[in-house]
């Protein structure tokens, strides 16, 4: 079953006089439970076409639909929610609060929709528990290594228990050994949890950790391929 439906897909930017056209006529399907990697070098569109897929942006033509919702019919409000607590989000940059503790930092969506910590309890305890800092819990970004600030940022993804996460350059501050853990991280995500996930990198390495490779130049798919395990 699809879970992500993408037709006919283009964005084109502004900039003064000149129309930049970033993605064109892109289409795409994600599976549930798939791991999809889009690869192609830089200015390609990779971030672009991830911030489409995850409600982050919307095309300037075509359609993007989560769940055969077509998130250009969504309020702002509706779409929030959506980005909030049914897609999860990794970033190269790990975005914690620095005053917040390692349970909070995973918390704050659940501040942010209003809902209860404690309600979130096991929830939250779980999270600590995949990525492997239960003990952590109360320590802040400071007292961390940049490997774990980023698992904390995994929980923050996790913790509405979301069926699709977006990765944008998950291990790009990292170096190589930290890196592939956390990309074993995900990869246990994906199989035990069954969780879809889509990344962008630049990585042939990280991008082997998938089920299928998408490849991107110049704002079209180039290529779709399946990855062996």
């Amino acid at each position: 079953m699809s879970v992500i439906e993408v037709k006919n897909v283009n964005r084109s930017f502004q900039n003064g006089k000149e129309v930049a056209h970033v993605l064109k006529d892109i289409n795409l399907s994600v599976e549930q439970g798939e791991f999809v990697s889009i690869m192609g070098p830089s200015g390609g569109g990779k971030s672009t076409l991830l911030y489409l897929l995850g409600g982050l942006d919307m095309p300037s033509s075509g359609t993007v639909k989560i769940n055969n919702i077509d998130l250009s019919t969504l309020k702002d409000k509706e779409l929030c929610k959506l980005r909030n607590e049914e897609v999860g989000f990794v970033f190269q940059f790990y975005n914690l609060v620095p005053n917040l503790n390692v349970e909070d930092n995973i918390s704050l969506p659940l501040m942010i929709a209003g809902k209860s910590k404690s309600e979130y309890k096991d929830k939250l305890d779980e999270c600590l528990r995949i990525i492997g800092m239960e003990d952590k819990r109360k320590l802040t970004p400071r007292e961390l290594s940049g490997g774990q600030q980023q698992r904390v940022a995994i929980a923050r993804a996790l913790v509405f228990d979301p069926k699709i996460i977006f990765l944008d350059e998950p291990i790009g501050n990292l170096d190589s050994k930290t890196g592939l853990r956390i990309m074993e991280l995900f990869r246990e995500i994906n199989q035990k949890y069954g969780k879809t996930i889509i990344q962008v990198t630049h990585s042939a390495e990280s991008a082997k950790y998938g089920t299928k490779l998408v490849r991107l130049v110049d704002g079209q798919i180039q290529s779709i391929s399946n990855i062996q395990q």
